[in-house]
């Protein structure tokens, strides 16, 4: 791109990065859409020119009243043109779709979106002119808490080096997940950092209004918030959720019924507040049956601890809830890892109790199995669970991943051990 962007000063740069220049290339338009406060301006203003931001409150919301009016009067911007969310006015979806038809180049605009809009009458498909990219809050390479030196490349490549990596604490290791990864919040302590997730949560009834334009009760949103932290990283059902918010709740409110729960639940997908882990199942062709229900997470693990109310000094005490939580933050990062590399994470988990916490499988049909494990003492049953698997996904369908890997929280090296099994810290891993 030759012409000067409006890259702001200090922009850390993003993996995401890539892949907008690669869907700019291809499309006319980008959509980039994920949780507020995860970047989604910075980074699409490091690929624009000029912009225009329908939340922007000046001359009462200008843009957004031309918009409304007539979508041709915020297009005339220069090319690359970036609005910022485009949600606050769903007809834009459809102009974007004709301009881009109209102008027959590539990277014209740049849609950026928290939330998926609601939809009056149906908004057309944009395959063919509107690229979507998924984005999330940053990873733990992306903030420099990962030294990456072993990439998942080095993984399907087999190419990991053995190396030491160095120490870390279980209280770094925490403090990871309470200041998640709000690039807002880097220079932050943990609990600083702890606030913002509080905060965030406590204005998911206001977000919620303004997706859909109903009003929900404020205490039943919290107290589904509360239950979806205590089952962080589980296969929890909606009827379990029911039954733990009518088990924890202290003040008694009515508990809403599975269809308001599912409303709910609805909404916060909407909202990029949680996202589901699908299961993996494109290889089973056999007797055994595989469990369909997917893992439930935050879309950023600090919002799952601000959910519990957690703090160090809690997660010291309770390593049980700190593995769960351990495991949304690795579950975090390899998702940013993986999609850098068109990837997916799935997990696995059948009849016979069998799992993997992840299953990271490429576009080429490469993939891979991973177990995350908090401590190093829980390593050699980790990588029992995943030979023991493999085995069986061989004897079955006649097929085997392309490696083994156990994501540790502390262990002080990345290596592989005799039986094949990789061991990386999450503090060594990139895309």
């Amino acid at each position: 791109m030759n012409k000067k962007t409006l890259t702001p000063d200090g922009y850390i740069p993003r993996l995401i990065d890539k892949q907008i220049d690669d869907m700019m290339r291809i499309y006319g338009a980008v959509c980039i859409e994920g949780p507020k406060w995860c970047g989604k301006t910075w980074t699409s203003s490091n690929h624009a020119v000029s912009m225009k931001s329908l939340g922007n409150p000046e001359r009462n919301f200008q843009n957004k009243r031309l918009a409304e009016m007539d979508p041709d009067l915020i297009f005339d911007g220069e090319k690359p043109l970036l609005i910022d969310e485009w949600q606050e006015v769903p007809q834009l979806w459809d102009a974007v779709k004709f301009k881009v038809d109209q102008l027959q180049s590539k990277g014209q605009f740049i849609l950026t979106g928290s939330s998926s809009p609601r939809r009056r009458g149906i908004l057309h498909s944009g395959s063919g002119r509107i690229g979507n990219v998924r984005m999330r809050t940053m990873s733990l390479f992306e903030m420099g808490k990962s030294s990456g030196v072993v990439s998942l490349k080095d993984l399907f490549n087999n190419s990991v080096k053995s190396q030491n990596v160095g120490e870390i604490s279980l209280e770094s290791i925490i403090d990871m997940i309470l200041h998640g990864g709000w690039p807002g919040s880097i220079s932050m302590t943990a609990e600083e950092s702890q606030k913002i997730a509080r905060d965030y949560l406590l204005n998911v009834p206001d977000d919620m209004k303004k997706l859909d334009g109903k009003t929900r009760n404020a205490g039943k949103v919290y107290s589904l918030l509360r239950s979806l932290g205590r089952n962080e990283s589980t296969m929890t059902s909606k009827t379990k959720i029911l039954n733990d918010m009518d088990e924890y709740e202290e003040d008694k409110i009515n508990i809403p019924e599975k269809d308001s729960v599912t409303d709910y639940l609805d909404c916060f997908l909407k909202l990029f507040l949680i996202e589901d882990q699908p299961v993996f199942s494109e290889k089973l062709r056999s007797s055994v049956k595989a469990l369909k229900k997917p893992k439930r997470h935050f879309t950023d693990p600090s919002l799952a601890a601000a959910a519990i109310g957690a703090t160090r000094e809690m997660l010291l005490n309770d390593l049980n809830t700190l593995g769960f939580l351990f495991e949304s933050l690795c579950i975090h990062d390899l998702r940013i890892y993986a999609e850098a590399n068109d990837g997916s994470v799935y997990h696995y988990h059948d009849e016979r109790n069998k799992e993997a916490d992840a299953i990271i499988q490429f576009s080429n049909g490469q993939w891979g199995m991973f177990e995350v494990k908090l401590g190093f003492n829980q390593v050699d049953s980790a990588a029992e669970s995943l030979l023991a698997l493999q085995s069986s996904f061989l004897s079955e369908t006649s097929t085997k991943p392309d490696f083994l890997c156990v994501v540790c929280g502390m262990s002080n090296a990345a290596y592989k051990r005799p039986d094949g099994v990789y061991v990386v810290p999450i503090t060594a891993l990139r895309d």
